[in-house]
Parts: structure tokens; C-alpha cells; sequence
């Protein structure tokens, strides 16, 4: 009698049974985790070790809930803390860069765009690294440079240096940053690891996703609001240098907690490409990275020129314009979460990040009106909520055009790295035109709303063209979700 294996998800436990059919000899079976061997007279025994491999353990349904899944949400809050809440504080290095260096607050923009730019471009390549299972140098390779980068910076005398440390290597450490987290879980001795930030959470979460990908992302508006207040009480007792020290080891605490917190779940593609270019034959997909694009062109532009604006054209103090900044990134943790909420209560997610993209860019066209204070605060209140919201959005909705999740990762990674140039020349064009209309903000406003209402339009065709649109609740279609039931119905 040899052992057969038969692969069939079961329980984790072991299970044996005797089945007697049709006068046949009694077949004894042993179930084990996904694994269930069968004793046969006529299989060889040496077949047992085909089936001993990583892909013998099928993926099982997203647990949609429970402490580890949450455990991710945390981890992943406090990566986008490091990440995107120090970028959106850029509105006070610029400041400083503007008057100690005096340049031109378009060249100065350059640093942040070249960030950006970064670490869009590197989401293609970590996040395929993380597919594939190679978490730990790449995570920790981003981790040390961004660390690098922010305590050269502290230490920077000219301006070049500055965009060399603020700008391409901490843009290096954050993209490798922000597109992976660690993890790894253990079954039966086979490691289960590796996918990027925004993926992860994607594969512990389907109904609940919109909410889980939201508080993940607030996390670059609490740092936002953290960062300025450190910057600003510290600066004048602490100078520069030991301000911007301070804000280097609070990054690399909360780095040691995204390590100690984070795991994840779905079995790594060992082969496949870094460009997964099946996908833009996908109508909807095609038209989301277009959507993406034009966002990425103007959504962060209010977030960098709001301070500058309101210095220059409503002649507010420095002291002041700096409570803009604390202003729109504090009602941005509520844009990150509660269209979240809404998203997976009502509308679905691309649903929800469409409506929000197009209320951005009439809101954007409303700043031409804007000629006080108190109109300024009222105006950043209602950008920062919708403008972070789409920003909370966009995993979720990207997600529902996502049919394989062991592809997600490579999936918005080619999003963001198309994307990557629209977030580069974004900043410091909208400077320039301010620049070519001799300090008058309207046509860098103009362009800002255009861009994002054309992102609405196009993601409309773009769900129109797929499936988020015509579902209810914009649910993606999860591969690893194994319906018995609803393939018995197709097939009927």
C-alpha cells in the first residue's frame, strides 16, 4: 500500500477515516492542513514529494478581520507615518530652503517632486521583490537609507546637497519603503511571505478593505501634522541640524515596530516578471493608469503651495500660514477614513474614489476665489478632506480591477511607476506657471482642477469599462476566494 497525495484544502489537524464503496478494499485517509494522502495499491510512494512544496498550501480566504490582520493595519499606519507624513511636511523645509538658500520656490520644489517621483518609480520594482519573496534586503535597504538620508540632511551646508539627500536618496529609502513590509508565516516549515504595503493589506481584507486601506494611509496625514509641530517647536531652541535629527530617530523607532508587527499571508511568486504588460490589455486598467497620471500631476500641489500662497497673496505672517499646514493635514485623517467607510458601506471603492477626485478639482477651481484668511482656512479644511480621501481611495479602488491577488503588487506598481513622472514634473510646473504669470496663482490653479476633473472622467470610463461601477458594493473579484457554490451556478 503506497501514500497518494490528493491535493484538498482541510482543517489543521489530522483526520482519519475509512470509506468502503462498492465492495472495494476500505481506502484509509489522512487529512493534514491543505494536504490529504490516500493509501493506494497502485500509486508509487515516491510521489509524496511532488506534492511536498510551496504550492501543495492553496491561499485561503481573506480572514477580513481578527488581531494579526489588524496588526497590519498598525504596521502599515506607522510606515506611512515615516513615509508620506514626512513628505507632506515639505511645506516647512520649503520655507527654509526658500530663505536660506534664496532660490525660487520652483527650484526648491524639485526636491519633493524628485521624492515623489522615486518612490512611485520604485513601487514596480520592490513590490515585484516582494512578490517574489525578497523582503528583508529590500526592506531593510530602504529602511537604512531613508534613516541615511534624513540625518545627511540634517548636516547639509548647500543646496545641491540637500537634493541629493533629501531628494534622491531618501526617495530611494522610501520607495523601497513604502511598497514593502515585512513578513513572513510558517506552515508545515514552507514560508508564506512577501507582498507590497498596499497588497498586503488587500490580502487580509475584502469587505472591510476600504476602511483597513484608509487608516493605513492616514498615517501620512497624522505625520504630517507630527512633523511640523516637532519642526516648529524645536527649530528655534535646537537649530536645523538637531531638529531634523530628532525627526530621523523618531523614523527609525517606528521602523522597528513595522518589523515587529507585520506578517503576511499570501505565497510568493517565485517566477514571473518585474511587468505584468497582459494587464493594459485590460480596457479598465489602461484607463485607471491614465486617471492615475492625471492626478498625480496636481492633487499634492495645494499641499506644497498653500503656505507660499498665503504669504505671498494674502500677506499672512509665517507664523500663521504655518496653521494652514497643520489645518489640512488634520482634516486629512478624517478624509483617509471616513470615505472609507462610506466606500464600504454604500458605494464601493472606485465608486467613492471617483466622486471624490472630481469634488477635488472643484475645489481646486474654487481656490481662484480665495482672497482672505478665514476663506483659506474654510478652502484647506475642504481640500485637505477630499484631497487625502482620493489619496486613501486609490489601493481600494485599484483593487477592484485586480482579479489575481499574487499579482497586485505588480499591478500598482506599473500604476505608480507611470505615474512617477507626473508626480515629478507636477510641483515644479505648477511653480513655474506661477513663475510665467509673474506670481499670480490662478493658471497653476486651473490647471490643478482641470487635471483632477479629467482624472474623474477618465476613471469613470474606466469603471464603466470594468466591473466597479455596475457593482453595488464595488467588491473586487478575489481570486483567492474559492466559491464552490457560485461556480456550480455559472456552470448551470
Amino acid at each position: 500500500m503506497d501514500i497518494v497525495p490528493v491535493a484538498e484544502p482541510g482543517p489543521a489537524r489530522e483526520i482519519l477515516e475509512e470509506e468502503e464503496k462498492d465492495g472495494i478494499e476500505p481506502v484509509r485517509t489522512v487529512k493534514t492542513q491543505s494536504l490529504e494522502l490516500r493509501r493506494s495499491a497502485s500509486r508509487p510512494t515516491n510521489a509524496l514529494q511532488r506534492f511536498i512544496t510551496p504550492s501543495t498550501f492553496r491561499d485561503e480566504p481573506p480572514p477580513d478581520g481578527g488581531l494579526k490582520a489588524w496588526l497590519q493595519v498598525v504596521a502599515g499606519h506607522l510606515t506611512l507615518i515615516c513615509v508620506w507624513g514626512y513628505l507632506n511636511s515639505w511645506g516647512l523645509f520649503q520655507a527654509y530652503y526658500v530663505s536660506e538658500y534664496n532660490l525660487p520656490a520652483s527650484t526648491v520644489s524639485w526636491v519633493v517632486s524628485i521624492q515623489i517621483f522615486m518612490i512611485n518609480l520604485l513601487a514596480s520594482f520592490s513590490g515585484r521583490l516582494f512578490d517574489a519573496g525578497y523582503y528583508r534586503p529590500t526592506v531593510l535597504c530602504g529602511m537604512i537609507l531613508e534613516v541615511f538620508a534624513i540625518m545627511m540632511t540634517s548636516v547639509c551646508k548647500r543646496f545641491w546637497q540637500v537634493f541629493l539627500a533629501q531628494g534622491v536618496c531618501s526617495g530611494l529609502g522610501m520607495g523601497l519603503v513604502w511598497s514593502v513590509l515585512d513578513g513572513s508565516v510558517k506552515m508545515k516549515k514552507l514560508t508564506v511571505e512577501r507582498c507590497p504595503t498596499v497588497s498586503l493589506i488587500s490580502t487580509y481584507f475584502v469587505k472591510r478593505r476600504s476602511v483597513a486601506l484608509a487608516f493605513v494611509l492616514s498615517g501620512s496625514s497624522v505625520g504630517g501634522v507630527v512633523f511640523p509641530v516637532i519642526f516648529q517647536q524645536l527649530m528655534p531652541h535646537l537649530g536645523f541640524g538637531w531638529t531634523v535629527r530628532v525627526m530621523g530617530f523618531i523614523v527609525l523607532a517606528l521602523y522597528a515596530v513595522v518589523l515587529s508587527l507585520a506578517r503576511t499571508r499570501i505565497n510568493p511568486r517565485a517566477s514571473g516578471p518585474f511587468l505584468d504588460l497582459q494587464s493594459f490589455k485590460e480596457l479598465s486598467y489602461s484607463l485607471f493608469t491614465v486617471g492615475t497620471f492625471l492626478m498625480l500631476w496636481s492633487v499634492y500641489n495645494a499641499f506644497f503651495y498653500v503656505n507660499s500662497y498665503a504669504h505671498d497673496v494674502i500677506h499672512v505672517p509665517s507664523s500663521n500660514s504655518l496653521t494652514l499646514l497643520y489645518l489640512m493635514n488634520g482634516v486629512s485623517v478624517a478624509g483617509r477614513i471616513l470615505p472609507g467607510l462610506f466606500a464600504d458601506r454604500f458605494f464601493g471603492p472606485l465608486n467613492t474614489f471617483i466622486f471624490l477626485t472630481a469634488i477635488a478639482g472643484i475645489v481646486m477651481f474654487c481656490w481662484t476665489a480665495v482672497d482672505s484668511l478665514s476663506a483659506l482656512m474654510i478652502w484647506a479644511a475642504f481640500y485637505g478632506f477630499f484631497g487625502s480621501g482620493l489619496q486613501g481611495l486609490f489601493g481600494a479602488a485599484l483593487a477592484g480591477l485586480t482579479t489575481d491577488l499574487q499579482k497586485m503588487g505588480v499591478r500598482i506598481g506599473m500604476v505608480l511607476s507611470i505615474g512617477s513622472v507626473a508626480a515629478l514634473t507636477g510641483s515644479p510646473l505648477a511653480g513655474a506657471l506661477i513663475e510665467y504669470d509673474h506670481g499670480n496663482y490662478r493658471s497653476m490653479q486651473i490647471f490643478g482642477g482641470s487635471c483632477l476633473v479629467g482624472a474623474a472622467l477618465v476613471n469613470t470610463l474606466a469603471a464603466l469599462a470594468g466591473t466597479g461601477w455596475l457593482r453595488r458594493r464595488g467588491e473586487p473579484r478575489d481570486s483567492c476566494v474559492d466559491d464552490e457554490s457560485t461556480r456550480q451556478e455559472t456552470k448551470n
